[in-house]
């Protein structure tokens, strides 16, 4: 099982890389990290906060998808209807764009942290983007 250290704004989060469920994409996050950016809040899809990655498309299968991430889970959208983009559920979401609903890979999920969840996103929307580092936790 592979954990990941995540600094959120001003919070500590520990996640696990859902590797059986979605192998190729924790392969391909794995291969990213240390990754550092920004989180902003999301526009179409409820309690959420994403990083947007332009229109680098990747090529992943269809793994563990899903409209409809819980708190504390993150998908991955690889592109193509919409932009690129790792969006974190903190409360409910419908993943959607302005072309309508979509679907993203459910690839990592919060284990440690949850209770801050729904401030960081609170924050994220009012005093907006928010840096965002993720690394294999030791």
């Amino acid at each position: 099982m592979t954990l990941v250290a995540i600094k959120a704004g001003p919070y500590a989060f520990t996640a696990r890389l859902e590797e059986e469920l979605a192998p190729v994409t924790c392969a391909r996050f794995k291969a990213m990290m240390p990754y550092d950016e920004k989180v902003i809040h999301v526009r179409w899809s409820g309690e959420g906060v994403w990083i947007p990655m332009g229109d680098t498309v990747y090529d992943l299968p269809w793994e563990n998808p899903t409209r409809h991430p819980a708190p504390g889970e993150f998908i991955f959208y690889p592109g193509g209807y919409s932009e690129t983009e790792i969006l974190l559920a903190y409360g409910g979401v419908a993943f959607a764009s302005k072309l309508g609903p979509l679907a993203g890979i459910h690839f990592m999920t919060i284990v440690e942290g949850n209770e801050n969840l729904a401030k960081l996103g609170k924050q994220t929307l009012w005093e907006g983007a928010q840096s965002i580092a993720f690394a294999i936790k030791d």
